[in-house]
């Protein structure tokens, strides 16, 4: 800041005066406020080197009557409180300088009018709540008047603290000026910040927002076109800098304020971020920036959003299906979770082995004995050995798109951290689930459909399931039979019931329409901005022949996502010819494999801290299709009623050669098939990183290899739907049931 008034005096004077300038705003104008005794000291000697760099001396003034030494307006106080008159006011007589410290600093708050608010506030979302004065700084947020109410706990990072009180030294004393911070960007669309946005929406006459960018969960730290995109804060010596997005937010209220504020909003992204802000500084602003029209329905975000006509007035997934349960979270999977079941049950019988040791259980399985919240290790073993095994809790688990493994599922004791009671008992393994989240990271998060118990990290964000139907009955709900011989219910809202009632369609066939619907290319486009709010909005076709028409989609789709499903020529019998050129195992070179050559050696994936599976970068080989390979995709288009270069581009460019190790590839794996996600992960990629032979510790088996193929395969036949998907939906949504008539 003093740099700036340097620059612009010298532009408007430049004459040997403006040292005075500089010296008087460095010492009465420019307050700078530091909790922290060690970057206090750093300030003041950074500030005194530059104003000496300026030709200016600090000595002694007479102020007020009194001799003090000159010092540059930076206090050792907490930014926060201290705003209004203590109710009690505290003294140090044993550090006098402590308390003149405090006295000035509150005279400056109390006392100065204060045109400008800027800074860099600490981002910690689990700040949790301190001081009276400091806790009733994102109170003032808590509520709303027209716009949804805040979900969540976002509110307590505590930057919400430092807007606030930026907020209230503008708005509610000075009545006039400018608010401007960088922060975690976390604020301009999330859900728990809804009253922050529509208060200032009243507060301040206009806002503009320069998004940084850089957020590791939400974009991978990635731009749209896939290249790097660090954060900010990255420097040569420090490339992660950040994980959270980070954005500049310039908030300028006038001393004629209107009714309603505006918003204008920018992008930043890749390695460039810092020289494009420098590069457009003294430009015109609103020629930089969009317009933001922030939705009510969306809980006005400060971001442009992408929603189609129509959206808000569908139905969401609770609107239909009422009852939904979280995903299991073990927290312990390394003991609890395996890919083998014969090795789980080996760890489970020594857990349960009263001759076995804590000492000698910590060295088989270390997670299952160390301490944390809510878990005490030997306390939890000694009472689950006392009762014993519960040899028919070791069931299948859905652990990550097209990854079943075996869970043991305890149901006492925190050994499980989340065991979900309510969830496991409505689990037959063959009623479908859906597998969604309220909320996504990232643009899409494709859901799942499942029939056995699901993890919590099935979606990326958090999964929910959302079963087709419930075990047992209630009054008045319609009961059926199941071929075990077992009492379900639909899990149906009465709104969907009359729905279904109206264009006399089944229960299943909804179920089966949303599958399609939430699959649709299109409709991921059409509303990626809300589908990353909230729950996703389905319209509902407005006759049964329509409805029927997207179900039979929509069964095809799941049963491609069910790994243990066969699909007829595509994981059973005679394959399409467009995918039996995709993903086959070989050896580089040529000719035959065995078992023994099966070990996953390409640097998929390694242990983290605490035993966890983190991703490696792996080896692909990237190419063109073969003559053959290109033939054989032609012959299967035109089975599937499309050009060959339609089936081309849907399936991606190229192609690579995913490496098992140095001598086998999976073959031929299409680039769109490599990088297609479901629930937020890269689905061949996040399997294989769970398999690299140092960490499962034996050769893949033929049927694992195999099941990568037929990962490959299930997805190119996801992706060889799309038109189809993307029709039914348009079809659906042009024609849609009046929902909020119903």
């Amino acid at each position: 800041v003093l740099r700036r008034i340097e620059r612009t005096l010298r532009d408007k004077h430049g004459d040997a005066l403006i040292g005075e300038d500089i010296k008087k705003a460095a010492l009465d104008r420019v307050f700078g406020f530091e909790i922290l005794p060690a970057p206090f000291v750093v300030a003041h000697l950074q500030l005194e080197l530059l104003l000496e760099k300026f030709g200016i001396t600090l000595g002694e003034r007479n102020r007020m009557g009194s001799v003090e030494v000159e010092r540059p307006a930076v206090y050792l106080t907490n930014a926060l409180t201290g705003w209004e008159e203590p109710d009690q006011h505290h003294e140090y007589p044993l550090f006098p300088e402590l308390q003149d410290e405090m006295d000035r600093a509150g005279a400056v708050k109390r006392e100065t009018p204060i045109l400008v608010v800027l800074g860099n506030p600490p981002y910690n979302g689990y700040a949790g709540v301190a001081m009276r004065e400091e806790r009733a700084l994102s109170a003032a947020y808590r509520t709303t008047r027209k716009v949804r109410p805040p979900e969540g706990q976002g509110l307590n990072d505590l930057y919400v603290r430092f807007f606030r009180m930026g907020e209230r030294r503008i708005v509610e004393n000075t009545g006039k000026g400018v608010v401007c911070f960088i922060s975690n960007y976390s604020w301009l669309d999330g859900l728990s910040f809804t009253g922050m946005r529509e208060r200032y929406l009243e507060a301040f006459d206009k806002t503009w927002i320069d998004c940084l960018n850089g957020d590791r969960y939400k974009t991978g730290k990635l731009t749209p076109d896939g290249e790097p995109d660090p954060s900010i804060f990255s420097t040569e010596f420090n490339r992660e800098g950040i994980q959270v997005g980070t954005a500049i937010t310039l908030m300028v209220r006038k001393d004629a304020h209107g009714a309603m504020g505006q918003v204008r909003f920018r992008h930043l992204w890749g390695k460039t971020k810092r020289e494009q802000l420098r590069a457009t500084a003294d430009q015109d602003g609103d020629s930089l920036y969009d317009k933001v029209e922030p939705s009510l329905e969306m809980g006005l975000p400060f971001m442009p959003t992408t929603v189609g006509a129509g959206y808000f007035t569908w139905p969401s997934l609770t609107d239909l299906f009422p009852v939904s349960f979280p995903g299991v979270m073990t927290s312990r999977d390394a003991f609890v979770v395996d890919i083998d079941r014969e090795r789980l049950e080996r760890r489970l019988a020594r857990y349960f082995d009263p001759n076995v040791s804590h000492e000698e259980m910590a060295r088989v399985a270390p997670v299952a004995m160390k301490d944390a919240a809510r878990f005490k290790a030997k306390e939890v073993r000694r009472r689950l050995v006392a009762r014993g095994q519960l040899p028919d809790h070791v069931v299948p688990y859905c652990y990550r798109p097209f990854d079943m493994r075996w869970l043991y599922w305890e149901p006492e004791t925190k050994l499980l951290d989340e065991k979900r009671a309510e969830y496991f008992p409505h689990v037959d393994g063959t009623s479908p689930w859906l597998v969604a989240a309220q909320k996504l990271r990232r643009e899409t998060a494709r859901p799942q459909v499942i029939g056995h118990l699901g993890s919590r990290h099935l979606m990326e964000r958090g999964a929910t399931c959302l079963p087709a139907f419930l075990k047992g009955g209630e009054t008045g709900s319609p009961l059926l039979d199941t071929a075990d011989g077992n009492e379900v219910r639909p899990n149906l809202s009465e709104r969907a019931e009359g729905y279904l009632s109206g264009v006399g369609d089944t229960h299943l066939n909804l179920f089966h329409h949303l599958v399609a619907i939430l699959h649709a290319p299109t409709f991921e486009a059409d509303n990626a901005s809300a589908l990353r709010h909230d729950w996703p909005r389905v319209p509902l076709p407005a006759s049964r022949e329509a409805l029927s028409a997207s179900a039979d989609l929509g069964r095809q789709v799941a049963a491609l996502l069910d790994s243990e499903a066969e699909v007829a020529g595509v994981a059973s019998g005679t394959l399409r010819p467009e995918l039996k050129a995709l993903g086959a195992i070989a050896r580089i070179g040529g000719g035959r494999l065995s078992e023994r050559d099966l070990r996953l050696e390409a640097r998929w994936g390694y242990a983290g801290q605490g035993g966890v599976t983190m991703p490696g970068p792996g080896r692909t080989a990237e190419r063109d299709y073969t003559g053959d390979e290109r033939a054989a995709i032609g012959e299967g288009a035109v089975a599937l009623g499309m050009a060959a270069d339609a089936a081309l581009a849907l399936l991606g460019g190229g192609v690579r050669d995913v490496s098992l190790n140095d001598g086998a590839c999976w073959a031929c794996v299409p680039e769109r098939v490599w990088t297609y996600r479901i629930g937020g992960y890269q689905v061949i990629k996040k399997w294989l990183s769970y398999r690299e032979h140092e960490l499962l510790g034996r050769p893949l088996t033929t049927e694992e290899a195999r099941h990568v193929t037929a990962m490959v395969r299930r997805i190119a036949a996801l992706l060889l739907m799309e038109p189809s998907l993307d029709a039914n939906y348009e079809t659906v949504r042009d024609d849609a049931y009046e929902w909020n008539s119903g």
